[in-house]
């Protein structure tokens, strides 16, 4: 259990730290527990978290504002998020912050467990940028180019052109790993996305947005292709400027 990975549960209810947290050693993985913000931040300080387990319906700072604060420090540590509220506004919300994956509550601590694997082994079979491209700030492709740090891309007359936040963070996920089939579980990992439900198309929308905005041909794509049954192969060279 020493090397099991290091999972941190955030809420304000003592009993549901409790319990998860005697559940989830029961089955190998290590816990902390915080019951706010003060001490989640403590935790992320003092240890090497591998997933976030954070309520969304707590006093003072709250489990989406927290989310907002974990990628604003530009960590990719997984977040399953928990609430009680289970209206489809409050998921789509946490997930647009950056949670990987969503839970109702009254759950069952064992569906927590398997999401909790599920979300870690899809990270474990994501490769980095870091292993996939020597990457820059700025990435050009096909004449284009994506400023990471300053989240502009600039055509090739020289003009930029606006990007919504997802559509960044899939471009990125793109021109980091170029050439390479990325299946939409990866891009969705790559983009800071959430855990894919059966037959979820959000992706498939981001990549048509994309492919307009890159003045790709939509019946024939030749920059983002489509994979069948596998993905998306961005297929420009990247180089770093």
């Amino acid at each position: 259990m020493e090397n099991g990975p290091h999972i941190l549960v955030v809420d304000d209810d003592r009993e549901i730290r409790d319990l998860l947290a005697r559940f989830l050693v029961k089955h190998g993985l290590r816990v902390t527990t915080a019951r706010d913000g003060g001490e989640m931040r403590k935790a992320l300080d003092d240890w090497k978290i591998d997933l976030v387990v954070l309520d969304l319906m707590m006093p003072g700072e709250d489990g989406l504002s927290l989310t907002r604060w974990l990628r604003a420090q530009g960590t990719s540590v997984p977040i399953i998020m928990l609430t009680a509220m289970g209206e489809d506004t409050d998921r789509i919300v946490g997930l647009e912050m950056g949670a990987d994956d969503y839970l109702a509550k009254p759950f069952n601590p064992r569906e927590l467990l398997a999401r909790i694997k599920a979300v870690l082994r899809r990270i474990q079979t994501v490769p980095s940028p870091a292993q996939s491209h020597a990457g820059g700030v700025r990435l050009r492709f096909d004449g284009w180019t994506l400023d990471v740090s300053t989240r502009d891309l600039e055509s090739k007359d020289g003009v930029v052109v606006a990007l919504s936040a997802g559509e960044f963070d899939l471009l990125q996920a793109f021109v980091e790993h170029p050439r390479r089939v990325l299946s939409r579980d990866q891009l969705l990992d790559l983009a800071r996305g959430r855990t894919a439900v059966p037959f979820d198309r959000s992706i498939d929308i981001q990549v048509s947005r994309l492919r307009r905005k890159l003045g790709d041909d939509a019946k024939e794509p030749q920059l983002i292709k489509t994979v069948r049954g596998g993905g998306y192969l961005f297929t420009a060279e990247v180089q770093s400027v």
